[in-house]
């Protein structure tokens, strides 16, 4: 089996994932196709239109084409593999199959999604099928997607269609600098991961981050009986290095197989490091706690040290089973800036430029900055908005400029979009709205400034008082026209920084 098939299925029903369309399945039903059970196969079951299967089949192609459905994606992911599993269909599977993804809304419609608006990339080429098997194919696509468009040619019955990959939040709802923001920080939808276990021979490790509580003991995780010395254990990635506040572990469903008791404890690797190292310090987070069967345990004034974590780790004694680990806390401000800049990193061209553009409204830039991704650090994307920055010419920096609203005005020549225009006020009002003389004065000094050098006065406005960018106005009048669009220049240059700072913290 594939390695990928290790990871969280993205498109899981139980993380909110669902075929929202299908050209057609006369035969069997296109939710079959995400059910969470293996498909079966009744020999003797018919319907009203043919053989009962357990899978999405649609009827035979008479004519060109091939047959089709959406899956919404149960959470947006970087997709690693797939498994077309054509279980019990025969004499009637697709010869091939192909699967483009796309990000989208997660509310669009089969109709938005169909339509020329809607940019979809392929992840996986026209690829052969093997009838009543587990097809895998790995994925090479860095790209976050939300959607998945599934291929089949011409027609036929696919059983199962699993989606492993990684899930990345959005990076507009991980709460901001400062913010008294607590989330489940344990959470698949969240972007934590299980990534190993000592055991899961009867409930894998995964579930015990998915989401609501488990419906039977197949819903959680739960290992074997252990007949020595020892206890079993899971690892967890956080969403991100997090302070914790509260935990929940729930036994629910395990009556005569929970753990006798369990203990929980943390550590801090930085990026790129590996928990499972030798030297890594660990910290006793929860003390070794009995447990107790079929029930949900609340940890709170019981937690020692609280973080800042990136991983957490839950010894189970000796062994057993449980359904599901909360683990609530609050990101850190490296750790919000860490998560917001990986997804940026996996966005795709379109997203990730549309997120950048409210930085720098070159469109050169935008385009630059989006295609040198992964940026990994905020230091490497200050360094990379700088250099791109100073290969533009002339008509990109006038482009950027007119991004802007003048010095007392709201409204831009270009058009911003809502987070621009936000940043925009916020900069021009940080030491309040300028007395009437001044801006008067202003109005007037802006009028000058532009028949004089052809283009808006552009400042960082961000600490300075009406005042004091009134006085480098009419400072900046007696510069020659190439000395002062070298110094528009700079101040755009720090206005981006300023936003791309903003852009992952606040």
């Amino acid at each position: 089996m594939a390695s990928f098939t290790e990871l969280l299925d993205l498109a899981s029903e139980r993380l909110g994932g669902a075929v929202i369309y299908a050209n057609d399945d006369f035969f069997a039903e296109k939710e079959n196709l995400l059910k969470p059970k293996a498909a079966v196969f009744l020999e003797h079951e018919y319907t009203d239109r043919g053989k009962w299967m357990d899978g999405w089949e649609s009827r035979r192609k008479r004519g060109p084409g091939h047959d089709l459905c959406l899956v919404r994606l149960g959470a947006p992911g970087i997709v690693r593999g797939v498994v077309v599993d054509t279980a019990f269909f025969r004499g009637n599977y697709p010869d091939h199959c192909s699967i483009e993804a796309c990000a989208a809304r997660a509310d669009a419609s089969p109709e938005e999604l169909l339509s020329s608006a809607t940019k979809w990339e392929e992840i996986l080429a026209k690829s052969p099928l093997n009838g009543d098997s587990k097809n895998l194919f790995a994925v090479t696509s860095q790209h976050r997607y939300t959607h998945l468009r599934f291929n089949i040619f011409p027609d036929g019955g696919v059983a199962r269609l699993r989606v492993h990959g990684d899930v990345v939040p959005d990076i507009r709802r991980l709460g901001g600098k400062g913010a008294a923001y607590e989330l489940d920080v344990g959470a698949a939808e969240n972007g934590a991961r299980v990534l190993s276990c000592s055991d899961m021979f009867f409930g894998v490790r995964h579930n015990l981050t998915m989401p609501g509580r488990a419906v039977n003991m197949g819903d959680g995780w739960e290992t074997k009986r252990r007949r020595g010395p020892g206890y079993d254990w899971a690892l967890i990635e956080l969403t991100g290095e997090s302070t914790l506040s509260r935990i929940e572990l729930d036994t629910n469903h395990f009556k005569g197989n929970y753990p006798d008791a369990a203990m929980i404890e943390g550590c801090r690797v930085g990026p790129g490091g590996d928990a499972n190292e030798a030297s890594v310090v660990w910290s006793e987070i929860l003390p070794r706690t009995k447990l107790q069967a079929h029930t949900r345990h609340l940890f709170e004034d019981e937690l020692g040290e609280r973080g800042p974590f990136t991983h957490v780790r839950l010894n189970i004694y000796p062994d057993g089973g449980v359904s599901r680990l909360r683990l609530f806390g609050m990101l850190s401000w490296s750790g919000l800036i860490a998560a917001r800049i990986a997804g940026l990193d996996t966005l795709t061209q379109a997203e990730a430029e549309a997120e950048l553009r409210a930085c720098c409204g070159a469109e050169a830039w935008v385009a630059q900055m989006a295609s040198l991704r992964p940026f990994g650090e905020l230091g490497r994307i200050l360094t990379a908005a700088d250099t791109v920055w100073a290969s533009l010419g002339k008509s990109d920096w006038l482009e950027a400029f007119r991004a802007h609203p003048r010095i007392g005005e709201v409204k831009a020549e270009k058009e911003q979009s809502a987070v621009a225009r936000q940043w925009s006020h916020e900069e021009q009002a940080t030491s309040g709205p300028p007395s009437s003389r001044i801006a008067e004065a202003l109005a007037a000094g802006n009028r000058t400034y532009e028949e004089r050098f052809g283009h808006i006065y552009i400042v960082c406005a961000t600490g300075k008082t009406p005042a004091e960018m009134l006085a480098i106005l009419e400072e900046r009048l007696g510069n020659e026209a190439e000395k002062e669009l070298t110094m528009a220049a700079e101040e755009q240059r720090k206005i981006t920084h300023i936003r791309l700072e903003k852009l992952f913290s606040a």
